[in-house]
């Protein structure tokens, strides 16, 4: 399987990590850290040099009850930090936003994939930026706002329900020219799902693979874990990798982690053992 984005194919053959590079001051985990771009630049170069194919910046936290960004100011934190690592090739990078000028912005400093966590609530003005850029796009399942999200948990059936929906979006995008190999889908782990739901996605995460399209699973240091394990975000390591392991178990192609390095590792090993289990080794 393949990932075409803009100039360049990214080989999901076996899966890859992206790492994650908030430019924020409020993100629910690393808020704060790099939101000096120089320290941003310098972080994503050594989440590549630790493992990741793909850096994703994001100039807004979706974090339950952040407040909202306008677009100037997101395109100030963002545009800087894509401009300085999209100078090196073999690099990947992606835009985490909800906003549709930033998205366009981004690609036009760099960026090679939209990652549009916008959910149900999508700027239709989306669309028309990932088929005119020929960017990468990653269709993120969530309801609401980060400040109502967590009333919005109400499932018929988790898992079937963002399945349709992921679906339908992608078919969308399709029909207005983006190709169907430039398309990833996120469940959304944490937004708009009780802990229950989330571990229910996850243990039936095949049902999405099942659509067609690559996947994207970000469940780093995310509250369920904590919930689970009755642990803050700064301990929430060995659970993350649990998650990661399982994704890679069942089929996942994109790991969208804090902890570049340690969840390197874990994908790795998961795939030699689902590799070997598959006959792909």
């Amino acid at each position: 399987m393949e990932l075409r984005t803009r100039d360049r194919v990214i080989s999901l053959d076996h899966p890859i990590v992206m790492g994650v590079l908030n430019v924020t001051p409020d993100s629910f985990s690393d808020g704060g850290l790099w939101l000096d771009p120089e320290a941003a630049v310098a972080h994503g170069r050594e989440m590549a040099h630790d493992g990741a194919a793909i850096i994703d910046v994001g100039g807004e936290s979706t974090r339950p009850d952040a407040e909202p960004v306008d677009e100037d100011e997101e395109i100030r934190r963002v545009i800087p930090v894509i401009e300085a690592l999209a100078d090196d090739p073999a690099l990947s990078i992606s835009i985490d936003t909800r906003k549709a000028v930033v998205a366009r912005r981004a690609v036009e400093a760099g960026a090679c994939i939209i990652n549009d966590t916008s959910g149900e609530a999508a700027d239709g003005s989306m669309t028309p930026v990932v088929a005119e850029t020929g960017a990468g796009v990653v269709l993120m399942h969530s309801r609401g706002t980060p400040a109502t999200m967590r009333s919005m948990t109400e499932y018929s059936d988790v898992v079937a329900d963002v399945a349709r929906f992921l679906a339908s979006w992608a078919v969308g995008l399709e029909a207005a020219g983006v190709l169907q190999d430039s398309i990833v889908l996120d469940p959304g782990f944490g937004f708009a799902k009780t802990v229950e739901q989330n571990l229910v996605l996850l243990e039936r995460l095949d049902e999405v693979l099942g659509l067609g399209y690559p996947v994207l699973v970000g469940t780093s240091r995310k509250s369920f874990i904590g919930a689970v394990l009755d642990l803050p975000e700064d301990q929430r390591l060995e659970g993350t990798a649990a998650t990661v392991a399982w994704a890679v178990s069942e089929g996942a192609h994109i790991m969208r982690v804090h902890d570049v390095k340690e969840m390197s590792r874990v994908v790795q090993m998961a795939d030699a053992i689902a590799s070997a289990k598959w006959g792909k080794g």
